[in-house]
């Protein structure tokens, strides 16, 4: 009963008309970063970080940090959505959980002719999928954060580990594209003081340097900039095949009859996707190929998959959207990052002069409760709007990268000034926009670096104060049954990458036609 009453003080804070407004304008700008090939939640989330600390800073009447999440959040929902509609109408991704609905979205939508059975399939599964995985944020949360406060620095390092080790194991990127990611993510949070010492290091002599990289410039540059260049390349500058996209009724109540039958697969992927989603590191992509891979196992007809069946678009819809959300249950409970855009969110509170952790249910209640509250009202709003809007979004992907291209980039340097009125920061947004897009020429993951970057500091300071309390002895981060756990859990997933190749070398190679028949 205490959870529902905090729930309702936070829908309190939530329904607010200062934070229902920038809610709205979050799912909006969303939705189009969404329907935009390359930007993605992350990128937005990104652009718009600067604007989110001038609402932080109250200089906007009635507006607070609980506002500034508020409107980052709704982006993130908006862009869960809005992807789904270039997969479906134009076989063109828009965000990378929604590549998994072209095997099936666009069959529907363009060799079956059922567009608007398409979209509203993705949208309903998409809603129901968010609202459960909420349910449980709300219901988990409190009690993993009330476990947290027991947690000392070794078990905090080990959580650190953990979150690395999972980008590594679990990732399907490189296992040593990913160390070296993570390793310049470490690297980059070292610059500037050490954080027990108070020495110099790393800034070659730079005053400038001595307060650090700053999280945000490089992070507007390598998603903002360095996504939509390489986007741009990609995609080129033309213009994309128009399909009709008006949604009727009759769309609607097949999408709900069709949830309906498949109700169970719905669920289960949407409680798997949650907690699939607290993995540290991960968030909507993975859980949607996740999604699509269980709706296809345990399906009866899988020869349709691949030809317009709805349990390929519902399967990884629902799974992606409940990841997005969990998402953010590490992040508030733990401080560690479940996804590239929860990173970005984290170092906004940061910024805004917030602890993420434990600590922030008992300080910041009203913060915390109302986020959550405004997961509820932003994803109704963003489904709503889909609803209504799907044929205003789809026009968008009319507007050729030459345009799109020079506004983002000069939106992106905007926005990097404008945080500390600094041409340095101006001049890290521009390297690092140029390093992203050759780091993503190069298929490099960009999720480790961030993820190393808004934790380094951290994470060497857990490690140096369990050293410091040890003596020495490394031995104190197996000194507790949690953090042996952790750690354990840890070199497994490291070794794991390890154990599949070797198991792939020592398997025999099969047999050619040319054999087989000298066998024969």
């Amino acid at each position: 009963m205490e959870v529902l009453g905090l729930l309702a003080g936070g829908f309190g804070t939530a329904l607010q008309p200062i934070n229902v407004g920038f809610l709205m304008v979050g799912v909006l700008l969303g939705l189009v970063i969404g329907v935009l090939p390359g930007l993605g939640g992350t990128s937005g989330v990104a652009i718009l970080l600067p604007i989110s600390v001038v609402i932080a800073r109250g200089d906007i009447a009635g507006a607070n940090s609980t506002t500034a999440v508020i409107l980052l959040a709704g982006i993130y929902w908006g862009a869960l959505f809005g992807g789904v509609i270039t997969s479906i109408l134009f076989n063109i991704p828009g965000e990378p959980w929604s590549v998994v609905l072209l095997f099936d979205g666009f069959p529907l939508a363009k060799r079956k002719g059922k567009p608007g059975l398409a979209l509203t399939s993705s949208f309903v599964s998409s809603f129901v999928g968010a609202l459960i995985a909420t349910l449980l944020f709300t219901f988990l949360a409190k009690e993993i954060s009330d476990r947290a406060l027991a947690f000392g620095p070794p078990e905090l390092f080990g959580v650190f580990v953990l979150s690395f080790a999972t980008l590594i194991g679990l990732g399907a990127e490189s296992p040593l594209k990913s160390i070296a990611m993570l390793a310049l993510g470490l690297l980059l949070a070292a610059v500037g003081f050490d954080t027990i010492t108070g020495a110099q290091r790393l800034n070659f002599g730079s005053i400038e340097l001595l307060a650090g990289i700053g999280f945000v410039p490089v992070t507007i540059g390598l998603f903002g900039i360095g996504e939509i260049l390489a986007s741009a390349e990609e995609q080129g500058i033309g213009y994309m095949e128009k399909i009709s996209a008006r949604l009727g009724f009759s769309d609607l109540l097949e999408a709900l009859a069709a949830l309906w039958s498949r109700k169970w697969l719905v669920v289960s992927n949407s409680v798997i996707g949650f907690f699939f989603g607290v993995l540290p590191g991960h968030g909507a992509t993975a859980a949607s190929f996740l999604g699509y891979g269980l709706a296809r196992q345990y399906a009866k007809n899988k020869e349709d998959f691949g030809k317009g069946e709805i349990s390929g678009i519902m399967g990884p819809q629902c799974t992606a959207d409940a990841a997005g959300v969990a998402s953010l249950v590490p992040m508030i409970t733990l401080g560690v990052p479940g996804s590239p855009t929860s990173a970005v969110i984290m170092a906004g509170l940061f910024v805004w002069g917030l602890q993420p952790g434990p600590l922030l249910f008992i300080q910041h209640q009203d913060f915390v409760w109302g986020l959550i509250a405004s997961i509820y009202v932003g994803h109704f709003l963003t489904f709503l709007l889909c609803l209504l809007l799907v044929p205003v979004l789809a026009m968008i992907m009319r507007v050729p990268y030459a345009i799109i291209t020079p506004f983002i980039v000069v939106i992106s340097i905007i926005g990097s000034y404008s945080l500390n009125n600094s041409l340095l920061d101006v001049s890290i947004t521009i390297v690092f926009g140029l390093i992203g897009y050759w780091l993503r020429k190069m298929k490099y993951p960009l999720a480790p670096l961030v993820v190393a970057l808004v934790l380094g500091d951290s994470t060497e300071r857990e490690l140096r104060k369990s050293l410091i309390a040890g003596a020495g002895n490394p031995g104190i981060f197996f000194s507790s049954p949690l953090s042996s756990v952790i750690m354990i859990l840890a070199v497994v997933l490291l070794l794991y990458p390890l154990a599949k190749t070797i198991r792939g070398r020592l398997r025999p190679a099969p047999a050619s036609a040319a054999e087989r028949k000298h066998a024969a």
